[in-house]
């Protein structure tokens, strides 16, 4: 894996979102503009990985090639989760909403999942995962892993955040996306892992690092997702907290993964 001029530019961009996220927090601001700028801001960076992304897939020949569609679609839905970001940013600066959720910016949030989902499938079959399914390991693997991560994401959402009660302020909408998100996210999280666990022995060439990152980004995002929730449910969560840092690394974390299988790792 070679580092780009693509992926100096992103860890650059997060570096100074780093910086920005540790004046917020050491001056105390919770309601400030600089607060809702910061959000803004951030969630530019995914926006300019999927940019990159498809630049990338272009380079693998786009839909032509099974790693083209994957770097497409997992560089789709980091732009349609930037799009999230800008419309929340929206309710924040126009509209003057300090914690828009639910809102519009749900919908474009959320359709991210299935191009992230079916970016994984892709991946799966450049990486030599299906070969995997083929023995008893990765049947394992594949009853196993679902079973573990809805049973972490339950305990962590339900017995947790909830303490055993779907009943919660904000009304059925809000429990649809407190559930939605993490339920995706424990797909998505199980079909990185799959394409990991049952592609290991593939990965020693180029695609090793690169899905190990992304893989990592998403582990990140399925904490920053119920981080999230939880921390909206209780009432604690402002613009530019933790959670939003969480978010930040898991973008930085999963456009770095996805412009990593660039062509000039061959």
């Amino acid at each position: 894996m070679k580092l780009t001029k693509n992926l100096f530019f992103l860890s650059f961009f997060y570096l100074l979102i780093i910086i920005w996220w540790m004046f917020l927090f050491f001056s105390g601001q919770k309601n400030s503009i600089n607060n809702y700028s910061f959000v803004f801001v951030y969630g530019l960076l995914p926006f300019i990985g999927g940019i990159f992304g498809i630049l990338e897939a272009k380079k693998w020949g786009l839909f032509s090639s099974t790693l083209g569609k994957a770097l497409f679609f997992l560089s789709l839905g980091l732009i349609t989760w930037s799009g999230g970001e800008t419309i929340w940013s929206y309710y924040n600066l126009i509209l003057h909403v300090e914690v828009p959720y639910p809102s519009w910016a749900d919908a474009s949030f959320i359709a991210s999942w299935p191009l992230w989902s079916l970016g994984i499938v892709y991946l799966s079959f450049a990486t030599g995962a299906k070969f995997g399914l083929k023995k008893m390991h990765g049947k394992l693997l594949l009853l196993l892993i679902p079973m573990i991560s809805i049973f972490m994401s339950y305990y962590l959402l339900v017995v947790v955040a909830r303490q055993g009660s779907l009943e919660i302020a904000g009304g059925p909408i809000k429990i649809f996306f407190d559930l939605a998100y993490p339920v995706w996210d424990v797909v998505i999280l199980t079909l990185a892992l799959l394409v990991y666990g049952l592609s290991f022995k593939f990965l020693g060439g180029r695609f090793k690092w690169p899905v190990i990152i992304i893989l990592i980004g998403f582990i990140i995002n399925y904490l920053a997702d119920f981080s999230f929730s939880y921390t909206t449910t209780i009432e604690s969560y402002f613009n530019g907290n933790w959670v939003d840092l969480l978010f930040a690394t898991a973008m930085f974390i999963l456009s770095f993964g996805i412009n990593s299988i660039n062509t000039k790792s061959t």
